[in-house]
């Protein structure tokens, strides 16, 4: 487990990925050896930073990005330069969606996951909106469940979530569900041992880490954020795949 902090800004984007890679690396060799080998995926949580960032962080070999806010990513997604050079890119949504921005996120290019399932009504109208997109490929999904219990954050209670899964998986042919997505509590009191929602060495498959990769966030040139849309100030986000 680790703080994000300013590594970005002292070593360059190269420098901190590697540095980033390198310390998932070494969580991921203390796992218990009756996990399963899977390779976590590194997110690179891009929010606020400007395209030639993500063109840089590309240009290093890191292919999937997080953004939290639909018009953000739906701006970055379109740019010109990135959908030149950054072919191969993957587009992770990690903020909460509103029913009513489902259509315009469906509409970004490059589109590979949505980390934040949180309703039944939410999974449908993903699943109808993207049906009318005429994907050949199915949108994966990951269920948002809020672990902590705490009221700030958006999420189901853990014992909602075998419906919802069974009902994507029942009832959303054009979703492919891959895991669960949790955020787990920011003052959790380290004197107590290690915060559990956020150890590596778990099994999780996929980690979000932001400013320790691009830098200390400016939020006074952040475009208008989506109504309702919550920051959530973790330190390390991480999620379980199947």
């Amino acid at each position: 487990m680790w703080r994000a902090g300013s590594m970005s800004a002292e070593l360059g984007v190269g420098c901190a990925l590697r540095a980033v890679n390198e310390r998932v690396q070494q969580a991921v060799a203390r796992r218990p050896r009756d996990l399963p080998a899977i390779q976590p995926r590194l997110v690179a949580v891009s929010k606020t930073k400007p395209a030639d960032m993500v063109i840089e962080a590309y240009g290093h070999g890191q292919r999937t990005f997080g953004e939290n806010y639909v018009q953000e990513l739906l701006e970055k997604a379109s740019n010109p330069k990135i959908l030149s050079l950054c072919p191969e890119i993957k587009w992770h949504f990690i903020g909460h969606l509103q029913k009513q921005n489902v259509n315009k996120l469906m509409a970004v290019p490059n589109l590979f996951m949505l980390e934040t399932v949180d309703s039944v009504k939410l999974a449908d109208k993903v699943n109808s909106s993207w049906q009318r997109k005429g994907s050949p490929e199915r949108l994966k999904v990951m269920v948002q469940i809020n672990t902590s219990g705490e009221e700030s954050k958006h999420g189901l209670p853990p014992s909602e979530t075998i419906a919802i899964v069974e009902h994507i998986n029942a009832k959303c042919p054009n979703l492919e569900f891959v895991g669960l997505m949790t955020i787990g509590s920011f003052g959790h009191d380290l004197s107590q041992g290690p915060n559990p929602d956020f150890q590596v060495e778990v099994g999780s498959t996929n980690v979000r880490i932001g400013s320790t990769i691009f830098g200390e966030r400016d939020y006074s040139k952040k475009p208008t954020p989506d109504k309702c849309a919550a920051d959530v100030k973790a330190p390390l986000e991480v999620a379980q795949e199947h």
